[in-house]
Formats: structure tokens, sequence, C-alpha cells
């Protein structure tokens, strides 16, 4: 505290008071403003990318249009109507609950199990380095660009020359038409989901094992617990925020998936392969019903964006039961 002197008054006497040290110091001009222009290449991009295209295609949802030249002829919201009305645009989404499974439910718990495997049993019972290059080994898959996992899959899945078909009929076993047979199609696709996303909740897990407090296991060791049971007890509980992210983003990519249905079976055999964001595609390029493509892309993006809220809202719910 520092004293500071006043005006004299007429007695000649000094009054004086106390006042903080950071009363005193300058302010910068604008406050909290400031910080704001930061936000501008973030806002610029965001509406270049996101926004604007949105909105043109909301626009473009509202007409019956075959594209190019071909004249606009407005429709309303009839291609909403029209939309869920739709048997395939139903059936889409229902594949889509698959593609959850392949790329949320089933990577992230093999991931959470082999990540923690590599983190408490071979990172300590090797070196340090053996678990790195398996975890490496397991990510490999992820940075693999989608069309040469798409033509590397076409051969494993082969009927004839494929690697799964080859090694069972080695042990007599005819092997089934993968691609072709409408009720393996699409589980087909998710072999290939699974195997390119495992690597993903591996990397993630592993480092969230880093952080946790190694006393912690310890203690529950000196009591008697299993490795399982201090697994389940211990290091699921402390890594719940990174299995949220996981859940989050795949969830997200599961609604968006795209290439490995184009690439591997064109939608087919007999539509038993769309998904939502190939529907959109066919709609758009190969049957020229652009502004039905745009209500369906339309839909889609508001689909993703409830969803994200709600696991938004469940990990706020969740982090104040576990701090309440």
């Amino acid at each position: 505290m520092t004293v500071i002197p006043l005006e004299t008054p007429a007695d000649g006497s000094t009054a004086s008071t106390t006042a903080p040290r950071s009363s005193r110091l300058r302010q910068p001009r604008g406050g909290a403003r400031g910080y704001w222009w930061y936000l501008v290449p973030i806002g610029i991009g965001f509406t270049l990318i996101v926004l604007v295209p949105f909105i043109t295609n909301l626009y473009i949802s509202l007409f019956q249009w075959k594209g190019g030249l071909a004249p606009m002829r407005w429709y309303g919201l009839g291609n909403y109507i029209d939309l869920f009305h739709d048997e395939l645009f139903w059936s889409s989404f229902q594949n889509t609950i698959v593609m959850i499974g392949a790329l949320v439910v089933v990577p992230t718990l093999i991931g959470l199990v082999i990540a923690a495997v590599l983190f408490d049993y071979i990172g300590r019972k090797f070196r340090g380095g053996v678990a790195s290059f398996l975890r490496a080994t397991f990510y490999l898959p992820q940075i693999v660009p989608i069309a040469v996992a798409g033509v590397i899959w076409s051969w494993v899945l082969n009927t004839r020359e494929g690697a799964i078909n080859s090694f069972l009929g080695i042990v007599g076993i005819s092997g089934p038409d993968w691609l072709g047979d409408p009720k393996l199609a699409l589980y087909s696709i998710s072999l290939m989901l699974i195997w390119g996303q495992i690597g993903y909740p591996v990397v993630i897990f592993m480092a969230a094992l880093q952080r946790l407090d190694p006393e912690l296991h310890e203690a529950a060791e000196v009591d008697g617990a299993g490795w399982w049971r201090r697994f389940v007890a211990i290091s699921v509980p402390q890594i719940r925020p990174e299995v949220f992210i996981i859940v989050l983003t795949a969830t997200v990519g599961a609604l968006k998936v795209f290439a490995p249905v184009l690439i591997l079976t064109n939608g087919g055999p007999e539509s038993s392969t769309y998904v939502p964001s190939y529907y959109s595609y066919l709609n758009f390029f190969q049957l020229s019903r652009v502004g039905y493509g745009s209500a369906l892309a339309t839909v889609l993006t508001l689909i993703i964006f409830v969803i994200a809220l709600l696991l938004l809202w469940w990990q706020r719910r969740s982090i104040a039961r576990a701090e309440g």
C-alpha cells in the first residue's frame, strides 16, 4: 500500500489516504475489446468456408433444379416433404448406425484395451521404443490415403482372388461374395473402417494414460487389485475427457462417411450400402436432382449439429456429476 498526499487544507495540515498500487497503473486502451481482433481470421474463414456455402445450399434446396444452365423452379419445402417420404433416405440413415458401430464403438473399445496393454505391460516390460513402434504401427492406416486403402481392401475382399477367400480356400471353405452380397456388403465396408480407425484411439488413450498418477495404481496393487480391476476402476474414469473427444469426433465422422462406400461398392449392391452423404452425392451428380441433393445435405448438416450439441451437453453433465 502507498500513501498518496492529497491537497493541503487551509490550516496547513496534510490529508492522506491509501490506494492500491494497481489503481495507479496505466490501463490499456480498449480493455478486453482488443482481444476480439484475434477472432477476425477465424470469423472470416468460418463465413467463407461454412456459413456462405450452407446458406447457398439451403437456398438451392428450395428449388427443383437439374444444375448447370437449367432453369430453377421454386418448390418451397417440397424437397423436404419428398425426403421424409423417401425410403432410400431412411434406409441410408439405418446404415449410418452400422457406420457408428464401425467408427465409434468397436475402435474405441479395442483401442482402449490395446493402449492399456501397450502402456502398462509392453511399455514397462520392454523398452519404451517397442511400445512407441507398435503405437505407430496401429496408427499407420490413419495416414494411408483413402483411395489407396480402398484399393487394398478391394483386393482383400475380392471374391475370387482376395486375401480372405484365398485363405478360406486353403482350409476348404468357399468364401462369400463380400462386396456383392447385399447382406454382407455394408459389414464388409465396416471392416475397412475399423481397420483404419483403431490407431486414432490408441494414440489418444496412450497419451492420456501417461498423465495418470502411478501412485494410484501402486496403492491399488498393494490392496490386491488385479490389472483388469485397476484398469476399470482407475484408468478408465481418469481418461473420460479423452473418451468423450474420440466419441464426438468419430460420431461426426461416421455420419459423414462417403469415400469408402464410393470406392468399394458405389452404393450397391441394390442400394444396400447407401449412406446419407453418398445418397446426397448421387442426387447431385448422377440423377441431376440438385435441389433434392441440397435438401439431403441440409438435413444431414442439422442432424450432425444437433448430435454434437447433445454430446457436449452430456460431457458437461458428466463433469458436473463428477465434481458434485
